[in-house]
C-alpha cells in the first residue's frame, strides 16, 4: 500500500495548466461574442431609433454630436443603449422635484425618452420641455389620471384605478373637454385632503391645514403623499411608507376619497382627445381581471407589467389576453432613495417600446393633423398657441425668420416628426393652405404674459 509519500507525482505544471484551461474557459464566456439582434429586433431598434433622433441617427455608424439651431444637443449613437421612462411625477402633483431637476436626473441616468404623467395636471410639461431641449431628451406630454373603478355585476368593491394618458408633441385635442376633468379631480382632491386630516386629527395625531398646503406648493392640488410628508415632519411616523401602511392605504383609517371619474369615461375621454391610455400599476388592484376587461372595452390601449424588478408574468399574460401593449416606468417621486425606484430603472425590451409605439404614432399623428387643421381654417393667436404650447422656448428664438405660417409649420414638423411622417399628404396639403398666412401675429407669449 502506498503512503502519501509514495504516491505518484503528477507531471509538472499539470495543475497550472488545468488552471489555466478553467480561467481561459470563464474568461472565452464572459468575454466571449456578442449576441447577435434578431431580424426582429433589428426591426425594432431601428424604427424606435428614427423615432426618438427623428432619422438623424438610425443609419450612422459613429458617434457624433449635433446641435441644431435652438442649441439642442442630440446624440447620433445607434450603439447606445436606449433608455426610456414612461412614469414619473414632479412638483406640479406629489414629486419633489421641479420638472427641471427631474429632467436634469433622468439625463444623468441615461434617459433619452421621458414622460412627465403629473397626477391630473399637465401643467409641468412646458418646463419639462424647456429642460430637455438642452439635454437632447424627447418629452412625451403625459398625465396620470386618478379614476374610480364600479363593479358592474363582478364581485368586489369600487377602487381606485390610474390611468395614464400619453399625447402627442402638441398634447390633446379638445383639451377643454379634458381639462374640465382635470379640473374637477383637482378640485375634488383638496376636499378629500381636508377629509384625511380631519380624520387624522380624530385620531389623536395633530396636523394644520396649511403645513399640508405648504408642503404640496401654490396651486397645487394636495394628495396623499402630501399628507403622508405632513405626518413624517410632525413627528407622528417615521418614514412615508409608515404613514401610508398605518393611515393612509387604501381603505385605511386616515383614507378619504375625492371626486375621481369613472375609469371607464376616463379612458373613453383619453382617446377622445388623442391620447394612449395605458393601466398603471395593475398589481395594486383588488380586482385586476374585471379591471383590465371592461377598460379594454372602452378602448384602453395597454398596461404596465415592467417594474425595476423585472416583468411581472401575470399581467404580461394579462395583455397578451386582451390584446394590449405592455410598458412600464419607475413611477419616480425624487423620494431620496426611499422605497422608489430611480428615474430609468425599469429595462424595457425593445420589441414593447415598438409595439407601444406602433399604436401610439398614429393616433399622435392624427391629433397633430387635427389641430393644424383647426388653425387652418381659422388661423389667430389662441389657434396657433394651442400648436406650440409646449414649443414656446424654442419659437422665441426664431420665429421672426419665418415669412409664412406654411414654412413655420414645415420647421415645427421636422422637430416632431420623421421624414416619412412629414411626406403625408395631409400634412402636405396642410402646408399649401398655410403658405398664404402671415406668422406676424403668432409671436409667443412672454414670460410676463403667461403670468398675467
Amino acid at each position: 500500500m502506498l503512503g502519501e509519500k509514495d504516491s505518484p507525482k503528477k507531471p509538472y505544471g499539470t495543475n497550472c495548466s488545468n488552471n489555466g484551461n478553467i480561467k481561459n474557459k470563464k474568461k472565452k464566456k464572459r468575454g466571449g461574442s456578442k449576441r447577435k439582434l434578431s431580424l426582429e429586433q433589428t426591426v425594432a431598434y431601428k424604427s424606435v431609433s428614427e423615432w426618438v433622433f427623428l432619422d438623424n441617427s438610425a443609419n450612422s455608424s459613429s458617434a457624433a454630436e449635433i446641435i441644431d439651431d435652438f442649441g439642442v444637443v442630440h446624440w447620433n449613437h445607434p450603439k447606445e443603449r436606449l433608455v426610456f421612462d414612461f412614469h414619473c411625477h414632479s412638483i406640479h402633483s406629489d414629486g419633489f422635484l421641479s420638472p427641471t431637476k427631474l429632467v436634469e436626473r433622468a439625463h444623468q441616468n441615461g434617459v433619452k425618452v421621458l414622460a412627465l404623467t403629473d397626477h391630473d395636471t399637465l401643467s409641468g410639461i412646458p418646463e419639462a420641455q424647456e429642460a430637455a431641449f438642452r439635454f437632447g431628451i424627447k418629452i412625451i406630454p403625459g398625465v396620470e389620471v386618478s379614476t374610480v373603478f364600479y363593479p358592474r355585476g363582478e364581485t368586489g368593491s369600487e377602487e381606485p384605478v390610474h390611468i395614464l394618458a400619453y399625447y402627442s408633441v402638441c398634447g390633446p385635442t379638445r383639451i377643454e373637454e379634458l381639462e374640465k376633468l382635470l379640473l374637477g379631480i383637482r378640485n375634488g382632491r383638496f376636499l378629500r385632503a381636508k377629509s384625511m386630516v380631519s380624520k387624522l386629527n380624530k385620531l389623536k395625531l395633530p396636523l394644520k391645514w396649511e403645513h399640508i398646503t405648504k408642503i404640496a406648493g401654490t396651486g397645487v392640488a394636495p394628495g396623499r403623499l402630501h399628507v403622508a410628508r405632513a405626518l413624517v415632519e410632525a413627528g407622528h411616523v417615521e418614514n412615508l411608507k409608515q404613514a401610508f401602511s398605518r393611515y393612509l392605504y387604501d381603505g385605511g383609517p386616515a383614507y378619504s376619497t375625492g371626486s375621481e371619474p369613472n375609469a371607464e369615461e376616463a379612458v373613453e375621454l383619453i382617446c377622445k382627445t388623442g391620447g394612449v391610455a395605458v393601466l398603471a400599476h395593475p398589481w395594486a388592484l383588488k380586482n385586476p381581471v374585471a379591471v383590465i376587461r371592461r377598460l379594454t372595452e372602452a378602448g384602453l390601449h395597454g398596461i404596465e407589467t415592467y417594474r425595476s424588478d423585472g416583468k411581472l408574468a401575470v399581467y404580461s399574460d394579462l395583455a397578451d389576453a386582451y390584446g394590449l401593449v405592455k410598458l412600464g416606468g419607475s413611477d419616480y417621486h425624487g423620494r431620496d432613495g426611499q422605497h422608489e425606484s430611480d428615474l430609468g430603472s425599469v429595462s424595457l425590451p425593445m420589441s414593447s417600446v415598438h409595439e407601444f409605439l406602433k399604436v401610439a404614432r398614429p393616433i399622435w399623428f392624427k391629433a397633430i393633423v387635427d389641430i393644424l387643421e383647426k388653425y387652418v381654417k381659422d388661423p389667430n393667436d389662441a389657434n396657433f398657441h394651442f400648436i406650440t404650447k409646449f414649443e414656446k422656448i424654442r419659437l422665441r428664438k426664431s420665429i421672426s425668420a419665418f415669412s409664412s405660417a406654411s414654412d413655420l409649420i414645415n420647421h415645427l414638423l421636422s422637430l416632431w416628426l420623421t421624414k416619412e411622417e412629414r411626406l403625408n399628404p395631409e400634412l402636405e396639403a396642410i402646408k399649401l393652405k398655410l403658405s398664404a398666412v402671415s406668422v406676424s401675429h403668432a409671436q409667443p407669449e412672454t414670460d410676463a404674459a403667461r403670468t398675467k
